[in-house]
C-alpha cells in the first residue's frame, strides 16, 4: 500500500455574461505541467486557509480578479487528473459582467483571457470536465433561483432579460410564458420610462426589486422555462 499524501487544490470558473454572449475567463500556464497551456485559474490550498479563502486568493492572484461570492460545484479527485500526483479538486464558480472587472495575469499565469464559450481553447488537466459541471450547473440554476440582478443595467428593456436567459439555457423560450411567469415572481418593477431599440415601439424600463429579489433568491423558486 503506498502512502501517498494527497493534496488539495481550488479551481475557479468564473463565467461572464455580455449581451447575448457568455464567456468564461481562463488563464495559460506560465509553468509545467501543461506549460503554456490554457486552464481555468487555480491552485493549491495553503495550510491554514478555508476553501473559500484560497479560492479568492487564486483568482486573484493569477487574474486580478477579486470576487467574495462563489459557489461550491462539485469535487473532482481522480487519481489521474493530475501529472504531479494525487490530487483532489474543490471547484467552484460565479458570474459576473466582465466589463467590471480589470484582469491581469500574475503569479504562475503568463496570460488572462476571456474566452466565449463555443470558441474554447484546449485546455489543461481535466478542465474541460470541470467546465461542463459548471455550465450545466449554471443552466439548471436558472430553473430555481432568479438571476440577473448584477447582469443587467439598472434600468432595463423585459427583452434584456429574455435575452438573459435565452443565452444562458442556450435554447429559445416561450417569450409569452416566460414573461408572465416573470411578472407573477413580483421580482419586476416597471417603471413609467421608454426605450427605443432599433426600429420597433418604444419599450417600457423595468427594474429589479432588491428586496423582493434577495428574499426569493434566498427562498428559492421552482421556475419552469
Amino acid at each position: 500500500m503506498s502512502n501517498q499524501s494527497i493534496k488539495l487544490s481550488v479551481d475557479a470558473v468564473v463565467f461572464g455574461y455580455e449581451e447575448g454572449n457568455i464567456s468564461v475567463l481562463l488563464i495559460k500556464r506560465k509553468y509545467e505541467p501543461f506549460k503554456g497551456e490554457w486552464a481555468i485559474p487555480g491552485g493549491f490550498v495553503l495550510n491554514e486557509e478555508s476553501l473559500e479563502e484560497a479560492v479568492e486568493r487564486e483568482l486573484h492572484e493569477e487574474t486580478g480578479i477579486k470576487i467574495n461570492y462563489l459557489e461550491q460545484l462539485y469535487t473532482f479527485g481522480k487519481p489521474s487528473r493530475d501529472p504531479r500526483g494525487r490530487v483532489v479538486s474543490v471547484a467552484y464558480f460565479g458570474l459576473v459582467r466582465p466589463n467590471a472587472y480589470k484582469i491581469v495575469a500574475s503569479t504562475d499565469a503568463e496570460q488572462v483571457q476571456w474566452f466565449n464559450i463555443n470558441e474554447l481553447p484546449k485546455l489543461s488537466f481535466d478542465h474541460k470536465e470541470i467546465l461542463k459541471a459548471a455550465i450545466e450547473r449554471l443552466q439548471g440554476k436558472i430553473t430555481y433561483e432568479p438571476i440577473g440582478f448584477e447582469l443587467l443595467d439598472k434600468k432595463f428593456p423585459f427583452s434584456d432579460l429574455e435575452k438573459l436567459y435565452t443565452t444562458l439555457l442556450g435554447r429559445d423560450i416561450d417569450r409569452r410564458n416566460f414573461r408572465k411567469k416573470m411578472v407573477g415572481l413580483n421580482v419586476l418593477d416597471e417603471l413609467d420610462e421608454k426605450v427605443s431599440k432599433g426600429s420597433g415601439r418604444p419599450a417600457n424600463l423595468f427594474q429589479f426589486n432588491p428586496k423582493r429579489y434577495f428574499q426569493l433568491k434566498e427562498e428559492g423558486i421552482i421556475f419552469e422555462i
